[in-house]
C-alpha cells in the first residue's frame, strides 16, 4: 500500500486544553488541500492513516483512520476551509466537555487535535453507526420499549452532563446519536457533533437552530432558549423510535405548529405573543385547528399523543 505523506502544521499542546489553538489556526491562509484515502496525517498522539470516509456534513468530512502508533481505529473530523467559526465553536465545546467523564455521561471522547494545512482535525474514538443508519438498515421498524428505555436513560444522562457545564447541544437528532458497538454493547449510545453547541447564556432569542424535523416550538416561535430545547429533541427522538416515523409534518414551521396545536391544544396567548416570530403565524387559523378538539380525527391524534407521553414516562421508570 502506498502512503501519501503530507506536510503537517504540527502543534504541541498541554493535556486537556486546546484553547491556545484558536490564536493560530484561524489566521492561516494556505490554499485548500483535500485529504484523500491513504493519506498519512501526523497528529500529536500518533500518525493516522486515512482508510475511508464515513460521511460529509456542512462543516467537514469524517474519516475512519488507523493510529499507526497504537493500531487502534479512530474517527477524524476534518473541518472544511471557510468554516473556521464552526471549528472554533466545536473546539470550545470540547474544552468544556473535557471537564466531564465522557464515558460516564455518554458523550463522544476527543483524543487528539491537530492542524493539517489550514484544516482543523479533531480525532474522536471510533463508534459504530448513527441511530438514523441503524433505523434505515431495519427499514424504520420501531424499537421495543425496553430498547427505547435504555437509549432514553443514556441521553438524559448526557443532557444532565451538558447542563452541569451550562452547555446546550442545539443539534440533537438521529444522525448525532451513535451506537457504540451493537454486538458487544447493545443499544449503548453516545452523543456526538458539538459544532453548534453553545453556552446557555450565549444563545440569542430568535436564533435559528436544529434540523427542522426536530425543531423545538420555542425555536420556531422565537422564544427565549435554554437547555430545554435539547430535552424537546430527545423526546422527539424517543417518539420516532417508538413509531418509526416523524410525529408531525416537517415541510414548514407553520405545519409543525399546526400539528402541535392539534395534539396538545393552543398554548397560552401571553406566551405566544412573547415570541419574536409569532407574527409569522395566523392566530385565527391555529384557533380554528384547536377548535377541532371534538372532531374524531383530532380525538385519535390526542389519544396517540397520550400514548407517546406514557411511553416517555415508562422510559424514565
Amino acid at each position: 500500500m502506498r502512503f501519501l505523506l503530507c506536510e503537517i502544521d504540527y502543534i504541541i499542546f498541554p493535556p486537556r486544553t486546546i484553547e491556545f489553538l484558536f490564536c493560530s489556526v484561524f489566521i492561516m491562509t494556505e490554499s485548500s488541500f483535500e485529504v484523500q484515502e491513504n493519506f498519512l496525517l501526523i497528529g500529536n498522539k500518533g500518525s493516522y492513516l486515512v482508510e475511508k470516509f464515513l460521511g460529509e456534513g456542512t462543516f467537514g468530512k469524517v474519516a475512519k483512520c488507523k493510529n499507526l502508533s497504537t493500531n487502534k481505529e479512530v474517527a477524524i473530523k476534518i473541518i472544511k476551509n471557510g468554516f473556521d467559526n464552526a471549528g472554533e465553536n466545536e473546539l470550545k465545546a470540547l474544552i468544556e466537555i473535557s471537564k466531564l467523564d465522557a464515558d460516564e455521561y455518554n458523550l463522544v471522547k476527543c483524543v487528539d487535535v491537530f492542524l493539517y494545512k489550514s484544516h482543523v482535525c479533531i480525532v474522536f474514538e471510533i463508534l459504530e453507526q448513527s441511530l438514523y443508519d441503524f433505523l434505515e438498515d431495519r427499514r424504520f421498524r420501531p424499537l421495543f420499549v425496553q430498547e427505547i428505555r435504555a437509549i432514553a436513560w443514556q441521553l438524559l444522562i448526557a443532557l444532565k452532563g451538558l447542563k452541569s457545564i451550562n452547555l446546550v447541544h442545539c443539534d440533537v437528532k438521529l444522525d448525532n446519536i451513535m451506537l457504540v458497538n451493537q454486538d458487544s454493547k447493545p443499544f449503548r449510545v453516545k452523543l456526538i457533533d458539538f459544532g453548534l453547541a453553545s453556552k446557555t447564556k450565549d444563545i440569542p432569542t430568535g436564533t435559528r437552530l436544529q434540523n427542522i424535523c426536530f425543531r423545538a416550538p420555542e425555536v420556531i416561535l422565537g422564544l427565549p432558549l435554554d437547555e430545554r430545547l435539547d430535552m424537546w429533541t430527545v423526546g422527539y427522538v424517543l417518539a420516532l423510535l417508538y413509531t418509526g416515523f416523524c410525529i408531525h409534518p416537517w415541510d414548514s414551521e407553520y405545519n409543525i405548529i399546526r400539528a402541535l396545536v392539534e395534539m396538545q391544544g393552543m398554548p397560552d396567548s401571553e406566551l405566544l405573543h412573547q415570541g419574536l416570530n409569532f407574527h409569522h403565524f395566523s392566530l385565527d387559523s391555529l384557533e380554528e385547528v384547536e377548535g377541532l378538539k371534538h372532531n374524531a380525527i383530532r380525538g385519535s391524534i390526542h389519544d396517540w399523543s397520550k400514548n407517546i407521553k406514557t411511553l416517555i414516562m415508562v422510559c424514565l421508570l
